[in-house]
């Protein structure tokens, strides 16, 4: 066959699980790419800045619209280039909030609770936002299969079920290994758990239904304008960029996965992290009804995390994880992604992948989202991989708690988001986390 990209011979030796077509691209782009036909100006003024283009910076905008603020949204990028376009399209309701904290006091668990009520409510936030402006991007609210990797997981799930049925309308329940072929077409896990309050969506379409409320509102949204420098003085915030300055009253820092050397102190607060996805071709009909009868989400509880679902029309399977650990090439991690899917669904062996592409996640060092001001600028930041729902709810509530609104309250804004002394945004460490994992991993899945 001839190849079909750039690649060095050892990664293609694996060249028989490629279509003919394979791109290095999202497979979310071919329904929408992120682009711009025309570079707004920059403003002189503004009420609010906001840096990043995602989620959490087109919803805050859009909501500062709704409370009478004017709003500019700084992208380095085309808006959206980021992990916006790039998800896995996953809606969680907030089952992983919290899933490795200690509770240690009553405090810090009624903190916990807390936000995961929060959490739910980031669900009925993007449902919400997606049916009253009838967004089009397949949004399929069929609920979420976890399979437990090995039976102390799933023993475990026990706690987690009754945690998230304490929330209204949680719905969880436990899944016993011989009823999971329900759930999936795989043998693959040692039972699992259900919840129903689970979905799932075209994060690219969703993102352009933002876009589009975005400048329907006439919110202006900078691409190709990286913010190079930030000043404060009385007179409020100069925000500098390579294609001009802003005054405003209040900075908003929304760049998650992509948070960089402009604003240093958020930089040494989240750990960007490379999650991988691939495509499959499309697959015959009684193949790709098989790997997920109800139309789940599904994710598993290894560390080494691996998420997957069908495509919005049913076609494909597209599944992604933590297939290497930190930033590297997706042709790279494709025949891993490969290896991973098909040990799941033997029977995709020898069916093609059309797609792989990578996006950064960020992960904070208490493994919990964050919202709040710190040296006087506002942040949204830190999903640790479930920010389809959570960055919009971040930035819609950063954006009612700038205009003061009555309806402001959140569970996220207050603990600062912790550091390290070790760490200042070079994530250097995590290649060793990711062998520790592994580890953990296979002795985990040995004992049962």
């Amino acid at each position: 066959m001839a190849q079909p990209f750039p690649g060095d011979t050892e990664l293609m030796k694996n060249s028989d699980i490629y279509h003919p077509e394979f791109q290095l691209k999202p497979w979310w782009w071919e329904a929408y790419q992120p682009k711009v036909e025309d570079l707004a100006d920059v403003p002189q003024t503004a009420d609010v800045a906001i840096i990043g283009a995602g989620y959490a910076g087109l919803a805050a905008a859009l909501e500062l619209t709704k409370q009478g603020k004017t709003a500019v949204v700084f992208d380095t990028e085309h808006p959206g280039f980021g992990a916006s376009t790039r998800s896995g399209g996953m809606i969680s309701g907030g089952r992983n909030v919290g899933k490795r904290y200690t509770r240690e006091t009553p405090e810090e668990a009624r903190q916990i609770e807390a936000m995961r009520h929060d959490a739910a409510d980031s669900f009925d936030l993007i449902e919400s936002l997606i049916k009253d402006n009838n967004i089009d991007c397949g949004w399929h609210k069929t609920g979420t299969f976890y399979g437990a990797w090995c039976r102390s997981h799933y023993n475990a799930m026990t706690d987690k079920v009754a945690a998230l049925n304490a929330i209204e309308e949680g719905d969880a329940r436990l899944i016993p290994q011989d009823q999971q072929r329900a759930e999936i077409g795989s043998d693959y896990y040692r039972g699992g758990m259900v919840i129903e309050r689970g979905a799932h969506l075209h994060p690219a379409l969703y993102f352009k239904g933002l876009l589009d409320l975005c400048r329907a509102a006439g919110v202006t949204i900078c691409a190709k304008a990286p913010v190079t420098d930030l000043n404060q003085s009385p007179a409020g915030w100069l925000v500098g960029t390579s294609r001009g300055a802003t005054m405003s009253e209040h900075v908003v820092v929304a760049t998650n996965g992509y948070t960089g050397k402009v604003t240093p102190d958020f930089a040494k607060r989240v750990i960007p992290i490379g999650s991988y996805l691939i495509a499959t071709e499309e697959l015959p009909g009684d193949i790709a009804a098989s790997l997920s009868p109800k139309n789940r989400a599904i994710a598993d509880s290894r560390r080494v995390l691996t998420y997957y679902r069908m495509s919005p029309d049913g076609k494909r399977l597209l599944f992604g994880g933590r297939a290497k650990f930190g930033i590297t090439d997706p042709l790279e991690t494709a025949p891993i992604l490969y290896q991973f899917m098909t040990d799941r669904f033997p029977q995709l062996r020898g069916s093609r992948i059309t797609h792989a592409w990578t996006g950064n996640v960020a992960f904070t060092m208490d493994e919990l989202p964050h919202m709040g001001e710190l040296k006087g600028m506002h942040y949204a930041l830190g999903c640790n991989g479930s920010g389809v729902a959570m960055m919009t709810y971040l930035g819609t509530q950063t954006a009612r708690k700038i205009a003061g609104a009555a309806n402001y309250q959140c569970a996220f804004d207050g603990p600062q988001m912790p550091t390290h002394p070790l760490y200042n945004g070079n994530p250097w460490f995590i290649p060793w986390v990711g062998r520790y994992f592994r580890t953990r991993d296979w002795i985990d899945r040995q004992l049962g």
